[in-house]
């Protein structure tokens, strides 16, 4: 089994996280996949922001705060 890291975005509201996690790879079956833990951390993050929760979901990630432009 190897590893690799990776960066997930996640989008709720008016925010976006970059969660780090690391892709498990298996010569056999379906790879690349997340472990269980990398796995609630993204689901703790997600719903942290949609409660906007900022601070709960930076212990976790980096959180990034979208402004609309006004075209």
């Amino acid at each position: 089994m190897s590893k690799r890291k990776h960066t997930k975005f996640i989008h709720e509201g008016n925010y976006v996280a970059e969660v780090d996690v690391e892709l498990l790879e298996e010569p056999e079956g379906w790879s690349p996949y997340l472990s269980l833990e990398d796995a609630y951390r993204l689901d703790d993050v997600r719903e942290a922001l949609r409660r906007d929760d900022v601070k709960t979901a930076a212990k976790y990630s980096r959180v990034f705060s979208l402004t609309p432009l006004a075209v």
